[in-house]
């Protein structure tokens, strides 16, 4: 789809002419006047369509002065978790090179496999270059001023908080995760990882008793070996993509979960990831494995210090799910995004996938994107079993000059699967979010279906939202529907609200929350609670 960047004329989504194309399919000829799916087996037509908003009325322009000053202030508001925790640190010398990679297993008392697995990967990445097909614009990153690996020197007992720097346990007490025993979330197991290193993970025990595995991929490396060995790199291999192999090469740590036969773990498994050191980058490795008929409900929430300078996060995660097997993966993406002249901030560069292996078996990603100054991220499925499964929900928030390309890829191979994509962006300030994905339905895949939305929300008159749908459908069988919409939320809105007595900053928590439903509702309590909280907070004052 191409750009549509906010302004006074009416929006519609133009994308038919690009999208239809490549299946042969009919461009329609008139808009209506709302969004209309259309669908065809084996093939794909989009009806792009005109939604948004009516020139205001005489009386709405009279107050446009004074809205859009409120409009203005709507979305600023100073982020909490930037904070510094102040405490002593470990950290191995700038620059990446194979000197690098020796250091950081060395660190870690790694086994020789998988100091191998490191150097191959490290060896593929030197033949790749920087990728620059996104809509994101930034300064190439310097990899040779990058720490690759800092810890706190106090280093945990295992299963024991007794020896941490208290300014640590402070450190996640103020981000709202407590670690201590007193304080601990009863229901949600907990790995904290800050920097390179994680420093605890809770409810390990009890977990066990139900023959659940959850840890640090760096213990579950040394503990685990046949099971990591069997998984790692099997859904994300390292020659994936650039930042796949950076990552395989000089991945600090991480969770690791596994959830044996016939069994649904007994409570929410989630890993926090928080970045304090200035200097340093986080390459985290999540991996993540359900068994035949089991599950398992995993989040994820991350933040880091408002810092004046952009730092690099390149993480990989990988979902294996065997036979009637699910997993939940939802995940509140916070990063500090910079300041409202776009210095500073994250650079969140990740690769996240899922493979559904055996029949029957489900992958569900629901994400929220908030914060990082540039977020290149597209979590996918690969349905490779007959009956599978794969859902994709998604609010992507940009403000002040953030900027994202986001978006899914579903693959199906299996028969009978199914995909869902629900996509929300919104867009303010000067920002600009994009939506980039995949629906690839291959020749086995008998009676596939897909079916996808993905709706753009513009805030004031400079952002910009554009959206790329891919459809590839090569069996004659399956079925495929893609519906979009862009729209705006403008001062004669804003004005209507206020004649039914309702202020500006409650109307647009109303219309954010009305947009975003069908992606919170997808969310596990513990963050859905949060997230009406979360977005009024992150859209004050970024309007214009």
């Amino acid at each position: 789809m191409a750009a549509a960047a906010a302004s006074s004329t009416p929006l519609f989504s133009p994308c038919c002419a690009a999208a239809t194309a490549k299946l042969g399919a009919a461009c329609p000829s008139s808009y209506g006047s709302r969004r209309r799916p259309c669908t065809r087996r084996g093939r794909l037509s989009v009806v792009a369509v005109q939604t948004g908003p009516q020139k205001p009325s005489p009386s709405s322009s009279s107050q446009a002065g004074t809205e859009s000053e409120t409009l203005q202030n709507l979305l600023k508001r100073e982020y909490k978790y930037g904070f510094v925790s102040d405490f002593e640190s470990f950290s191995i010398p700038k620059g990446l090179s194979e000197a690098t990679v020796r250091r950081i297993s060395e660190l870690k008392a790694e086994p020789a496999w998988m100091l191998d697995f490191r150097l191959a990967a490290y060896r593929r990445f030197l033949t790749m270059a920087q990728p620059t097909w996104s809509d994101n614009v930034y300064e190439p990153v310097d990899l040779q001023s990058i720490c690759y690996y800092s810890a706190p020197k106090t280093k945990p007992k295992l299963n024991s908080l007794d020896e941490v720097d208290p300014e640590l346990l402070n450190t996640f007490d103020r981000l709202g995760i407590p670690l201590s025993e007193q304080k601990r979330l009863a229901n949600v197991a907990v790995d904290a990882v800050i920097d390179s290193t994680s420093i605890a993970t809770t409810h390990r025990e009890e977990l066990m008793k139900k023959g659940v595995i959850f840890c640090s991929i760096s213990e579950a490396i040394r503990e685990y070996p046949d099971l990591v060995k069997r998984y790692l790199g099997s859904v994300v291999p390292p020659a994936d993509n650039y930042y796949a192999a950076l990552n395989s090469a000089v991945f600090s740590d991480g969770s690791f979960c596994y959830v044996p036969k016939d069994t649904v773990c007994p409570m929410e498994i989630s890993t926090y990831f928080r970045i304090n050191d200035k200097e340093t980058g986080q390459f985290e490795r999540t991996l993540i494995v359900a068994d035949e008929r089991s599950t398992v409900s995993y989040l994820e929430g991350c933040t880091a210090p408002a810092y004046d300078s952009n730092q690099l996060h390149a993480a990989v995660v990988e979902l294996v799910c065997e036979e009637q097997a699910e997993i939940k993966y939802s995940t509140v993406q916070n990063w500090y995004s910079g300041d409202e002249e776009g210095k500073g901030g994250i650079y969140n560069f990740v690769t996240k996938r899922g493979r559904c292996k055996g029949r029957g078996s489900k992958i569900s990603w629901t994400q929220v994107e908030t914060g990082s100054a540039i977020t290149w991220k597209y979590p996918s499925v690969e349905l490779l079993g007959d009956d599978t499964v794969g859902e994709f929900y998604s609010v992507a928030l940009t403000k002040d000059y953030q900027q994202a390309d986001t978006g899914t890829k579903m693959i199906h191979k299996g028969k009978n699967s199914r995909s869902r994509i629900i996509s929300k962006g919104i867009s303010a300030g000067k920002s600009r979010n994009c939506y980039r994905g995949l629906v690839q339905i291959n020749s086995g895949a008998e009676n596939a279906y897909n079916s996808s939305q993905c709706d753009s929300l513009l805030i004031g008159d400079n952002a910009a939202a554009n959206t790329y749908p891919t459809i590839q459908v090569g069996c004659i069988s399956s079925r495929v529907e893609h519906e979009a919409s862009t729209s705006k939320i403008g001062e004669d809105q804003l004005f209507y609200f206020q004649q039914r007595g309702i202020d500006h900053e409650k109307a647009v928590a109303a219309m954010i929350g009305g947009f975003c439903r069908a992606v919170f509702e997808n969310l596990p309590y513990e963050f859905a609670h949060e997230m009406d909280a979360l977005m009024n907070l992150k859209l004050e004052g970024s309007v214009g």
